[in-house]
């Protein structure tokens, strides 16, 4: 049975929801699914934007094929050669053999890496390249490593239709809605695009200013991106996040708190410092364990506040092991522009606090306040001024932002 919806009055969606997946690249969880999103427009001639997973191929292919009627399908746009978003192209080369696929060099390259048939049938397009299908107008725009070195976008003049990528797109599945102002987005869907752009595509945030440059001068109307809703009422919302994130600039001048504890004693000093930040009247701050929190989720939410609270016990005269994958996390992708306090323990050797300290001095603009709070073993009862002047420095931070 076929499910599309109609996009502009010569554009349909005709891709699918996987709510079977648990990790997004077997990597991050997916809770509530993905979408592949893949786009037909139907002008004098028929263009397929992109493809799916074939994880969804059997409902992509009955989408197409009705969308179609008993229309052929003249080209085949490939903005984006990733498995998940190119992996139906031999079945579309099967059912409609005459189909012409328009994509970049790069991308032929990878395609013929993956196995993925392109041949004489491929036209290569470049940066400020144009096609005209009848009515509509299109010009496609590079957006290297955004996130794959072969991406480009595709613009359509006619009708202001941004088709993105990778770029703008979101975990979660669709489960029957398709736009933006169909959803509450700040509420049900935001947490899903941060983790989505700080974990997929946060390390090239200087190529999503470029591409976001390149945007500016365009009249947008529509934004199709890959994955989840496509952007048609709240297109300044996700721009602006996408400058904010791209630029590494803290969404909220707020306070994160992750922890790493192997008895409970980091767990009780990190419970006291988030006391007493609620004592006084600081209300935007969150806290993770650092062992039962998937990483994807502290990425993003060290993407979302400007002052991270890292609570370590020293392991083995090192930094405990999910903390340091955080920490390498972080690195990988480029995060910056944050400010740290550091709590640290140990029994017998108290090195965490400078081996953490050491790590962040290896990143850009990752400064550490001073003093951080020590503890041997456990929080006693004469650690409580260190525990209000920790606090304070955070405080006084805080407000310096």
């Amino acid at each position: 049975m076929h499910c599309v919806r109609k996009v502009t009055e010569d554009l349909w969606w005709v891709g699918g929801s996987d709510r079977r997946l648990s990790r997004f690249e077997n990597i991050h969880p997916l809770p509530r699914g993905i979408s592949y999103n893949s786009y037909l427009l139907l002008d004098e001639q028929t263009v397929l934007f992109d493809t799916v997973d074939w994880a969804i191929g059997r409902q992509f292919l009955e989408n197409v094929k009705y969308a179609l009627g008993e229309r052929p399908l003249n080209y085949l746009i490939i903005n984006h050669v990733e498995p998940d978003h190119a992996a139906a192209i031999e079945e579309i080369l099967i059912r409609w053999p005459e189909v012409r696929i328009i994509t970049t060099a790069k991308s032929v390259q990878m395609m013929g890496q993956f196995g993925f048939p392109a041949g004489e049938c491929t036209e290569v397009v470049k940066e400020g390249d144009t096609r005209c299908f009848g009515k509509h107008h299109v010009t496609f725009y590079s957006a290297p490593m955004v996130h794959w070195p072969e991406v480009m976008v595709t613009f359509d003049e006619t009708d202001g239709v941004l088709f993105s990528a990778d770029a703008f797109g979101t975990f979660n599945a669709l489960n029957g809605v398709l736009f933006d102002d169909e959803v509450d987005f700040e509420r049900d869907w935001m947490e899903g695009a941060r983790r989505y752009y700080t974990n997929i595509v946060g390390k090239y945030g200087g190529q999503v200013q470029t591409l976001l440059k390149k945007l500016s001068g365009l009249s947008i109307r529509y934004i199709c991106s890959l994955h989840g809703p496509v952007w048609r009422s709240n297109i300044p919302t996700i721009l602006e996040k996408y400058d904010k994130w791209s630029s590494y600039t803290p969404e909220e001048n707020g306070i994160l708190i992750v922890y790493a504890s192997m008895y409970g004693n980091t767990e009780a000093a990190a419970c006291a410092v988030a006391s007493a930040l609620a004592e006084r009247g600081i209300t935007n701050f969150s806290m993770y364990d650092v062992s039962e929190t998937h990483v994807s989720y502290l990425i993003a939410e060290s993407f979302r506040y400007s002052h991270i609270v890292l609570a370590c016990v020293t392991y083995n005269l090192g930094i405990y092991p999910p903390m340091l994958g955080y920490l390498e996390d972080m690195k990988a992708l480029n995060l910056q522009n944050r400010t740290f306090a550091l709590v640290e323990n140990g029994s017998w050797a108290r090195r965490s606090g400078d081996l953490m300290a050491q790590f962040l001095s290896g990143m850009k603009n990752m400064p550490v306040l001073d003093p951080r709070l020590t503890i041997t073993s456990s929080l006693g009862k004469d650690c409580a001024p260190a525990v209000d002047s920790f606090v304070d420095t955070i405080l006084a931070s805080l407000k310096e932002d």
